[in-house]
């Protein structure tokens, strides 16, 4: 009997809502599965719970660490275990909610994650490279080296195609060899999954993207900046939050970096169905008509 529930699915399908009308009827805890809600001060282009969302239900894994501090897959992993045990142990369900599909693996899967810490040196070299001779020239290297993660990974992302290398280059085992599932530390998840027609998804996404930039997204940016945070940095090269740097810093006009930020995010949506379609362990359901009794339905879970 599974006794934590994953809601999964892609950006902006509804998730956190759906987790909080759960709230209303069970005595549920979040845990948040997003690799972007960890950083304090990203907080509309990230999606976050308000802060009246979080005092009517707990949750954890939000505002973990400053955008300029290192915060791993491994980390996450170890932090989210003891979240799920702590709210277990107060009678409570642990609600996992992201589309992160490798943070909800590595809690329930309990992926093997190399605790690798970044190497500064070997990943300028990495970027000189990228930038001399183009990504394609990392993603050979990749390729040579771990034909898996090649495959996985999006070759444009370079700060992910870098981490796979750097992990080779310090264990000589693939990155994709170090994420397979240990039964050992796998938490017993019963996962739902929510989805919408492609068009529909996409019409929900661009609306709330219009809403974010009216509604002082790129004030939260600025301020960002204002407060020291380059561009450069992992936690700033979010969808949106590159765009908007990019308008800010007068290389894009808002226009295009709107829909820059809209066709982006379609992207990664589409990437995310892809990663989770591939678990068929996970029970779908409408989003555009989901209820707290149909997301229960025929689940075994214990509070």
């Amino acid at each position: 009997m599974a006794r934590v529930l994953a809601l999964v699915g892609p950006t902006g399908v509804g998730k956190t809502a759906l987790a909080l009308a759960l709230a209303g009827q069970m005595p549920v805890e979040v845990v948040s599965a997003d690799s972007r809600t960890v950083y304090r001060w990203l907080d509309i282009g990230t999606a976050k719970p308000t802060l009246d969302e979080r005092r009517r239900v707990a949750h954890h894994l939000i505002d973990v660490v400053d955008p300029d501090e290192t915060y791993s897959l491994a980390v996450y992993q170890k932090q989210a275990r003891d979240a799920i045990e702590r709210i277990q142990k107060r009678g409570r369900l642990p609600v996992l909610v992201g589309g992160a599909g490798l943070y909800v693996s590595a809690v329930c899967d309990g992926l093997a994650i190399p605790d690798v810490p970044p190497d500064p040196a070997y990943r300028q070299s990495l970027e000189d490279r990228a930038r001399a001779q183009g990504w394609q020239a990392l993603q050979r290297d990749l390729f040579t080296v771990d034909q898996e993660s090649a495959a996985r990974i999006d070759p444009r992302n370079v700060r992910r195609v870098i981490r796979a290398l750097e992990v080779f280059h310090a264990t000589g085992r693939p990155f994709s060899e170090w994420q397979k599932p240990d039964p050992s530390r796998a938490v017993e998840c019963a996962l739902v999954g929510l989805r919408l027609e492609r068009a529909d998804l996409y019409a929900r996404i661009d609306a709330r993207i219009d809403a974010w930039l009216t509604g002082g997204f790129v004030d939260e940016v600025q301020g960002l900046l204002a407060r020291g945070y380059a561009p450069e940095l992992p936690s700033m090269s979010g969808l949106g939050y590159r765009q908007v740097a990019q308008y800010l810093k007068g290389t894009l006009d808002l226009e295009t970096a709107t829909a820059e930020f809209k066709q982006a995010t379609h992207q990664y949506a589409k990437r995310q169905m892809t990663w989770f379609n591939a678990h068929a362990n996970i029970t779908w359901l409408d989003a555009a008509t989901v209820g707290v009794e149909e997301a229960l339905s025929g689940l075994s879970i214990e509070v």
